[in-house]
């Protein structure tokens, strides 16, 4: 075997797996299967020392260095597309561990839920004292708006305007009114005989005014309080339709899983973006496939370089 053929036969071999690289890179169906009837060129050439070497040098330079030169083309893009991908999931989830590290947490919330409803039956309990006696003596507890002012932001739930209206009118002479606190005289004969045992139930916010609803521990009742107003009243959970008060996730806990949510969007995009093919490459690619399948087309392989030609038009396209 001369040596020009040997050197032919070995660049064909590197050029072969070159694209056998590529090919394991895309996953793509019809680079696959040019890769393959590629060996098989390559080894009709190899196995048949009769055949004219220069045609599998000619195949190489008219069809697979094109081709090798645009799948790399391709590649390099999608990779470029990638990084800018993941460098978005990456921001992502230093928000979310930004979001995650904050000082109020859902598991602070829960904690403080349990402190608020004592300070709130303590401060019930000595409204009822005041009025029993008729005195002046402020009745609430120390830094009883503190949750509100530290929670309502991330885990009370919106209402509108009107909704806040309905739930805080109420009837004069329904209510006891006191210097620094109102009550209605139903509730508070209630919260006497219930020994004064309720809970946080859910915090409510229109704008910058917040309302805490609490319930009977043993009673499916429930009642307001309104800060603005030093307001108690009972509580009709039918006047909060509409309101999703079964979502007890935090605007931060929302944040942190709709984040999380759009980071797996954004990964499966990523696997999809990395290996992507434009259809008119695909579409060309098959028609190359086709022709190279051809068992006469070694006869003809003067006029592939039309294919070859079209290969390196597509090199300076913009589809990718």
């Amino acid at each position: 075997m001369d040596e020009r053929r040997i050197n032919i036969l070995k660049e064909s071999e590197a050029e072969i797996s070159r694209l056998q690289l590529l090919s394991a890179f895309f996953q793509e169906e019809t680079v696959y299967k040019i890769y393959l009837r590629s060996r098989v060129i390559h080894q009709l050439f190899a196995n048949n020392e009769e055949l004219d070497i220069d045609k599998l040098e000619l195949f190489h330079i008219q069809f697979t260095a094109s081709l090798i030169e645009l799948l790399r083309k391709i590649k390099k893009s999608n990779e470029k597309n990638v990084t800018l991908i993941y460098d978005e999931i990456q921001l992502n989830k230093e928000l979310m561990d930004k979001v995650g590290s904050s000082v109020y947490t859902e598991k602070s919330f829960n904690l403080d839920k349990q402190k608020q409803s004592l300070k709130i039956n303590l401060s019930l309990r000595k409204l009822f004292e005041v009025l029993s006696d008729h005195t002046e003596q402020f009745p609430f507890a120390k830094n009883i708006n503190t949750f509100s002012a530290r929670y309502a932001r991330d885990f009370y739930h919106d209402i509108s305007t009107e909704q806040l209206g309905t739930l805080i009118e109420f009837t004069p002479d329904e209510v006891y009114i006191d210097v620094h606190a109102s009550i209605e005289r139903k509730l508070m004969g209630l919260l006497c005989k219930q020994d004064f045992k309720t809970e946080f139930f859910y915090g409510l916010k229109s704008g910058q005014l917040i309302v805490e609803v609490y319930k009977f521990i043993d009673l499916d009742r429930y009642f307001l309080f309104f800060p603005s107003r030093n307001l108690f009243l009972f509580c009709d959970l039918e006047q909060l339709r509409g309101v999703d008060l079964d979502n007890n996730l935090s605007e931060k806990d929302r944040l942190v899983q709709e984040l999380a949510y759009k980071n797996d969007k954004l990964e499966s995009s990523a696997a999809t973006a990395k290996t992507y093919i434009p259809l008119e490459i695909i579409k060309l690619l098959e028609e190359n496939y086709i022709k190279i399948s051809d068992i006469d087309f070694l006869n003809h392989l003067n006029n592939f370089d039309v294919q070859a030609n079209i290969l390196k038009m597509m090199l300076k396209t913009d589809l990718f």
